[in-house]
Formats: C-alpha cells, structure tokens, sequence
C-alpha cells in the first residue's frame, strides 16, 4: 500500500466530496493508464497509485478509518482489518464504476475489446506539390479484420464458446472482507471467449496482415512535419474494436531553385557585373510562371528585390507569402587575353579618377589603414 497520503495522490482537500473524488480519479487514470503509456513503468506506478486512493476514499468506510488512523486504519498488515489480506485490489471494478462498462469492452458478455493501433507512414512530395495541393495514392501495411471469419477468430461454420471458467467477463474474483480482488481469466486470457476451432486464416486472432491502397488528399500548403489524418485506416480492432487511424507525414523534398521559409519562398539570382553596374531587366522563375524583375543600376551582391504574393498560400488560411529574390553578382570566368586586357584598362581609368566608383572598398582600406595605425600607436 502506498504511504503517501491519498487526497495528495488524487489531489483533492480533504473535504473533497464524492464527485470531486471521481473526477480526480479520471482525470489521473486518463493521465497514466498503461494503454496511453506503453513501457512506462513509473506512469503505471501512478495508476495503480490513483486507484488504490481512490478504492479507499471512495468507500465511506474506508474513508472513515482512512482519516481517523491514517494508512493504519485501512492496512490489514498493520491490523487495520480485512483479517490478513495480502493480495490486489479490484482495479477493473474501480476504473469501470468510473468510465462506465464500454471501457472493458461491448457486447460479446463482457468481452474485452481493444481498439487497434495506429499507423504512420511518411510521405515525400515535391514543393510544388506540397504549395499546390495534389491527391496521391498510397499502399500500406496493416492488420485488417479477417474476411474469413470476420472477426470472431473461429472457424467458420463455428462460433467463439462463452468461457466458462469467467463466465465471459474475462477475469475472476476473490472477495476477502471488503476488499475484492480480480484476476485476468487464465483459461480465455481476459477474451471472455474459447475458440475451439480456430480460423485456418487468422489462427484464432481475428485480425490478418495485409497491404491495402488509400487515397491520400494532400491539400494546399502543407510543410515539412506536418500531418494529415485517415480515421480508422490503422489497425483493425481486437474483438470488434474500433480501427486505429492512420497519419501521414510529411516531407518536402529540397528544390533545385527555391527554399521556403514559413509561407516565403527565396531564391538567388545571379546577375553579370554589366547587369549590376547599369541596371536591367531580368526573368525570375516563381512557382506559378516566370515574372520581370527590374535591377536598378549599381546593384551590389546581397540585395534582396521582393516580389509580393509569389510565395505560398497558407493551408490553414491566411494572405498569400513573397518571393525574395536575393542577387548575387557574378565574377566572369574564362576569360579572353582581349578581354582580360579591356577590364584591365576598364579598371585603371577607374583608378584615374575618384574612389567614388568603388565606396565600399576605399571605406575598408581607409578602415584597415586606421586599425594599423592604432597598432604602432
């Protein structure tokens, strides 16, 4: 039995009134049930935890000693009552008086039901693609409810037999005092059901591991790490079950021209040095079809020219994005011994003259300059 005091495990005061006491308990087996928490021991901890307070706060009893004698009153180890109890509380009596009885299952006299689990598959698009929409086909793995004997598992011509041990709720019960204990049926492992001839397909799961094609529609938008939804297309259910769902990831494939930032969409555009030098007109590439890009003259490298609603449409709604053209002057490259001696001759008239053609490197060599001087200084 857990020591620390039960209003804290729930966390409720001490006056917490029968209600109070019920949603706090849902609101921690929601939190930590195992279902939800698969291999996690500490949140099964928890659970247990939050239904033992519960169990005893619950019952006016139980309360009553509870808060007269503290853990002593309700321990029958430390003699407490309950005459030597040494085994578990009715956890699924607790959990069901509080979910209500489809939690353990429906139909089927108590059968437990289990709802199957769910899928991922990661799904690569084009930016293209991905900032016009499109609808793709998909073929996945799953298991998928047996066609053979749809579902039950038996046989068909049989049927899945009451266990008769459980009578068909899936556990057993030992009521020592006012405690009640509950133990998975060991005969139908907590089914409620003996098959005793089992499905030749299945073998008696009621489920069977197929590829089935879905149609995917991916809408306008979408980004990396997004992901859309197919109800019930994960795993079929155990038991008649609800099926899983299936979520598909997505992945933007990089562009050989474009990046997108949020709903933005930047490229880089090299000009020639004439381009940069007189100004021009240039064709740019956007999504949707080329556009006209006027380059005023003394452009230099790093200049970003935006070019408004170019960028991508929001998929949850929104104004349209920009295109960011970000210019990169281009240095020629195998040149000519007469080309190479006009640019020789194109840069010592430039020298002749004043150092206004080129303000940004006179601005670095006369800060270079300064940073020296203060060194011999």
């Amino acid at each position: 039995m857990s020591k620390r005091d039960f209003y804290e495990i729930l966390g409720v005061a001490k006056n917490a009134s029968e209600d109070e006491l019920k949603k706090a308990y849902r609101r921690m087996a929601m939190k930590y049930h195992p279902d939800r928490n698969p291999d996690n021991k500490e949140a099964e901890d928890r659970f247990k935890e939050s239904k033992e307070a519960y169990e005893i706060l619950s019952d006016p009893q139980k309360r009553a000693a509870y808060d007269q004698f503290g853990h002593a009153g309700v321990d029958p180890s430390m003699g407490g009552g309950g005459g030597g109890f040494s085994g578990g509380f009715d956890f699924g009596d607790i959990f069901e008086s509080v979910f209500g009885a489809g939690v353990r299952g429906g139909g089927g006299g108590g059968r437990r039901v289990y709802r199957g689990a769910d899928l991922r598959y990661d799904l690569s698009l084009s930016l293209e693609e991905a900032v016009a929409g499109t609808e793709v086909k998909i073929r996945i793995p799953a298991q998928v409810t047996c066609s053979r004997c749809n579902g039950t598992g038996a046989k068909p011509g049989t049927q899945p037999q009451t266990c008769s041990r459980c009578g068909g709720v899936g556990q057993v019960r030992m009521t020592q005092g006012f405690f009640s204990v509950q133990q998975t049926c060991s005969s139908c492992h907590g089914t409620g059901k003996i098959i005793p001839e089992p499905c030749p397909s299945c073998h008696g799961s009621g489920r069977v591991q197929e590829h089935k094609t879905l149609s995917v529609k991916v809408p306008a938008g979408v980004d990396n790490g997004d992901r859309i939804r197919l109800s019930n297309e994960g795993e079929a259910g155990v038991n008649g079950g609800p099926s899983g769902d299936l979520y598909v990831q997505i992945n933007v494939k990089s562009h050989s021209i474009f990046t997108r930032e949020d709903n933005n969409l930047a490229c880089e555009v090299p000009i020639s040095i004439i381009t940069a030098a007189l100004g021009g007109e240039l064709e740019v590439p956007t999504l949707e079809g080329s556009v006209m890009l006027k380059v005023p003259p003394e452009t230099q490298t790093g200049k970003t020219f935006r070019i408004r609603g170019k960028g991508v449409k929001p998929v949850r709604g929104g104004p349209v994005g920009d295109l960011f053209c970000r210019v990169a002057v281009e240095t020629p490259v195998n040149l000519t011994s007469h080309q190479k001696e006009l640019l020789q001759a194109f840069d010592a008239s430039l020298r002749e003259s004043s150092d206004h053609h080129r303000p940004r490197e006179s601005s670095w060599l006369d800060g270079v300059k300064k940073f020296f001087e203060s060194l011999g200084n």
